[in-house]
Formats: structure tokens, C-alpha cells, sequence
């Protein structure tokens, strides 16, 4: 919940200053505790976000840990590793040799590009920053930057979940539907329960539905189920196949539930699916998508592999 480039801070939530003293953060929590509780007609999902905030804030050793994992700690009372915190950077080869699937293209790869040249252009006005991961940079960055880094790293941990699924798998990433590079399709995956085209997005608060699209602040007035299909269906006409459904990945904390099924939207089955559960999906099938199997499948494959380009 804390850890998403978009999220906001546990002081913030809290409404306090990081520099605010461990009495002044008890009142904060206590506060919000009553401002947002269900019962008096508050959010439930800030209620729960309170909780959260003071259990990572609320005692010394906890407190001490965040700052040093968030940018907060003071430069004097932080060590050489715990100023290099690496939740966003890339991540490092993988060395485990069980079976994966069988994968295309770079996850990520072009909004990590996207957000280091910006970062530098922000920030060191083009010229190299020391460490563009750096928490408290990232944090002050303006939201579009921010945003860059947060889908990549939602595009990674997408990547690394389908990985885990096995040679049964095939799976392209950062496909390329037009001529700007921003017009992607996240993911292509290619599985026994069917194709389906991917979307891995972070919104950084518990989103809603409205007439099979996701809605919230978080969403911004996007359309992210009309832009998944869309991108799908330039994807379709070029290799000339058929997508069983389409899947929205978000971190499981912008969901009430592990899976919503939003049913058939312009004739193709959509479900938005907490992260930890995409396995579960991709193994058993999006309700009401179409199997494929046997020589569909090679052949289904096979037109991808000359037909799908990256970005």
C-alpha cells in the first residue's frame, strides 16, 4: 500500500509532518481513526489505510525502519545500504532453474526508459542524478513521472508471476499496436485456458466499476478496459487470431476482492484480478473464455511469433 511510487506517505495519511514527534503521530492516528471509520460515515478503504500507517510509523523500531526504507532518515543516521534502497529498481537476473514460461520482450522495459530520462531531465536538468531510485527523489518527482515508474514495476511483477506458470506458457511483452510506443499492449499470454491480452496497472487506491470500466480518483479519467481492448483488437486483425479474454492485474490493495468478473464487454470476457491471484486465473481460465488446445495452440503461437513486434 506504501510502496507503490503513487502511494502516499504514512505521514501524509496520517496528516502529520515526518519530522512530528512520536506523541504528535499517536494524536494524528487517533484522529483519522475516528474521521474515517465506517460507522461515522467514513472510507473504509482510508480507515484501513490509517491502520496501516500506524502500524509502520507508530513504534520507534518501526519508525526508524520506514524512514530508512522511504527516504525520511536523515543523511547523518543512515548508512551507505540503507540510502540505496532497491524496491524500485530493476530487478536482477533470476537464478532459479526450475522451468519457466516461455517469454518475449523486455516487461517494463519502455516506461523504465520513459522515466529515467524524465527523472534526469527533472531533476539534473539532463544530466546523470546519483541514484534515480532514490525514495525521497521519487517521491517529490511530478505525478506523470511517478506514474512511468509505477506501471513498469507493475509491468515486472506481472511478468515475474507469469514466468512462474511454466513452459505451458507463452507470454510477449511490450507489443507494439501503433507508431507511438506509449500504445502497447502490456502483455500477451498465451495459455491451455486461452489467449488473453494483459494490462498491468497500479492506481494506488481501491478502485470501482461502472458499466464494465474501472473507475477512481486513481484512474484519472482514464479508460483502461476500453484501451485493453482496443489495443487487443489491433493485435487480433494483424495475426488474424482470436483472444479469449482480457485481464486488468492490480496490486492487491486496489481491489475489494481477489477477482472481479466484469462479463462479456464488447463481446470479450473482462476480469480485473488482484495480483496474487492471477495464477490462479491464468491456470484455471477468465469465466466464459473460449479453450484452445492442440494445433490451435501451436498454430495460435506460431502467428504471434511472426506477426507481434515490441516497442
Amino acid at each position: 500500500m506504501f510502496d507503490s511510487p503513487l502511494s502516499a506517505s504514512a505521514y501524509e495519511v496520517l496528516g502529520v509532518d515526518p519530522s512530528a514527534t512520536a506523541e504528535e503521530i499517536k494524536r494524528a492516528f487517533r484522529l483519522r481513526l475516528r474521521q474515517t471509520h465506517p460507522d461515522a460515515g467514513g472510507d473504509a478503504s482510508a480507515f484501513i489505510q490509517v491502520q496501516r500507517a500506524w502500524e509502520l510509523v507508530g513504534t520507534p523500531e518501526g519508525r526508524a525502519a520506514y524512514d530508512r526504507g522511504h527516504g525520511f532518515a536523515t543523511t547523518s543516521s543512515t548508512t551507505t545500504e540503507e540510502q540505496d534502497w532497491s524496491g524500485w529498481r530493476a530487478p536482477a537476473p533470476r537464478t532459479d532453474t526450475r522451468p519457466k514460461a516461455r517469454a518475449y520482450g523486455h516487461p517494463g522495459g519502455w516506461r523504465r526508459e520513459r522515466y529515467l530520462a524524465l527523472i534526469r531531465e527533472w531533476a539534473g536538468h539532463g544530466v546523470d542524478v546519483p541514484n534515480p531510485y532514490d525514495p525521497a527523489l521519487v517521491r517529490s518527482a511530478p505525478l506523470e513521472i511517478r506514474r512511468l515508474l509505477a506501471d513498469a514495476l507493475a509491468e515486472e511483477a506481472t511478468a515475474s508471476t507469469v514466468s512462474d506458470l511454466g513452459m505451458g506458457f507463452t507470454v510477449w511483452h511490450d507489443v507494439a499496436v501503433g507508431t507511438d510506443p506509449a500504445d502497447k499492449l502490456d502483455h500477451l499470454v498465451l495459455s491451455p485456458s486461452g489467449l488473453y491480452g494483459v494490462m498491468s496497472e497500479d492506481f494506488a487506491e481501491v478502485v470501482r466499476f461502472r458499466r464494465g470500466e474501472i473507475i477512481g480518483r486513481g484512474v484519472d479519467g482514464r479508460a483502461p478496459v476500453a484501451t485493453l481492448l482496443g489495443r487487443m483488437r489491433v493485435v487480433a486483425r494483424a495475426a488474424k487470431v482470436r483472444f479469449g479474454g482480457a485481464i486488468i492485474v492490480l496490486p492487491d490493495d486496489d481491489l475489494d476482492q481477489a477477482v472481479t468478473a466484469l462479463g462479456k464487454v464488447r463481446g470479450v470476457p473482462v476480469v480485473v484480478v488482484r495480483r496474487s491471484a492471477l495464477s490462479m486465473v491464468l491456470r484455471q481460465g477468465v469465466p466464459g473464455a473460449r479453450d484452445i488446445g492442440g494445433n490451435e495452440l501451436f498454430d495460435v503461437r506460431t502467428r504471434l511469433q511472426h506477426t507481434v513486434r515490441f516497442v
